[in-house]
């Protein structure tokens, strides 16, 4: 069994920085590579034999190497898009570049021989649905606000005119634009008046909203569990919207029942690790005042004040396989 852990990141990714600078300390081997890089930056090759149901062989960057044996564990975070990687070939071949880099080099990577994987990419895409963790929030008992996804007036209509304030979702964020850089569309109250034809487009999420005192960011990884109650001098419905740095952060303990339910809903999906919000409606010591509203299978948390904790928590389960929710979670 190797020891290394292998990093599947972008180069500039400040929350993948804080687990390296933890698996430094503890001199655990580590290499970094992003798949986008396929080229001179990172050249492999790789082999499987019969009766060899593994693969063997080799990852280089120009600072690193790796054999694919020797890793004990995947901290698969946010590799940039195989598709960067055609940016140097034009139109059709550009494309067939990246489904081969994808279906190649991620085909291999993805299926590695026993390490650990926080989080397995499918399992992450899996869960990445906000249909699908709405509907397993609800199973495992958690409180959800009133939902319907559609793309018919009518129906948007009802469900505005059976809630006293209904509030607009995206379920992915705006892609890229001209410029390369990607856009975000806020959580809004909406009007139920400006509700036009124009629904008929596309699929669209409305939610009941909730009363909220305040919003909680859990992070769980493995069994552990960190959670900040974040409010906003201004109060906005969408706390991402505003200044980050006048943010308020409080250390909040998260109720049993509602902690078995994430420790579930993390060993359902298959992940080790996962960012979910909630909405607060009273007391944080009361369940009935947690609202589910979304799980991210690969969320930012190294902007939290328990940063620091979080990455400790990482190093431990990428170096010692322990204290997983599931301890088949994660593995291939």
């Amino acid at each position: 069994m190797g020891s290394t852990v292998l990093v599947v990141t972008a180069l500039e990714d400040l929350t993948a920085d804080h687990v390296i600078g933890v698996l430094n300390e503890r001199d655990v081997p580590v290499v970094r590579v992003d798949p986008a890089d396929i080229g001179p930056a990172l050249v492999f090759g790789f082999r499987l034999d019969a009766g060899v149901p593994r693969w063997s062989g080799r990852l280089r960057t120009p600072t690193r190497e790796v054999e694919v044996e020797d890793v004990a564990a995947v901290y698969w975070r946010r590799p940039r898009p195989y598709s960067a990687c055609a940016g140097r070939v034009p139109g059709q071949q550009g494309d067939f570049v990246a489904a081969e880099a994808r279906h190649g080099l991620g085909g291999v990577l993805s299926g590695l021989h026993a390490p650990l994987y926080v989080n397995h990419p499918s399992a992450v895409a899996r869960a990445d649905f906000k249909p699908a963790q709405l509907q397993r929030f609800a199973a495992l008992g958690l409180r959800i606000p009133p939902t319907l996804i559609t793309n018919d007036l009518d129906e948007a209509r009802k469900f505005a005119a059976g809630h006293e304030y209904v509030v607009y979702k995206t379920f992915r964020g705006l892609p890229p634009g001209d410029d390369g850089r990607a856009g975000a569309i806020w959580t809004q109250r909406i009007d139920p008046h400006t509700l036009d034809e124009t629904v008929v487009v596309t699929a669209h999420l409305f939610q009941a909203e909730i009363p909220k005192t305040g919003d909680v960011r859990v992070t769980v990884v493995g069994h552990r569990v960190f959670a900040q109650l974040i409010t906003t001098p201004s109060g906005a419905l969408d706390w991402r919207r505003g200044d980050w740095d006048c943010l308020i952060h409080t250390p909040v303990t998260v109720p049993e029942p509602v902690r078995t339910a994430l420790y579930g809903y993390l060993s359902l999906s298959g992940l080790v690790f996962g960012c979910f919000d909630f909405a607060l409606t009273g007391p944080a010591d009361e369940p009935g005042n947690w609202w589910a509203i979304e799980c991210n299978p690969n969320g930012q948390w190294g902007w939290l004040p328990d940063a620091p904790a979080i990455a400790e928590a990482f190093a431990d389960i990428l170096t010692t396989q322990e204290g997983t929710a599931d301890d088949d979670a994660g593995r291939t």
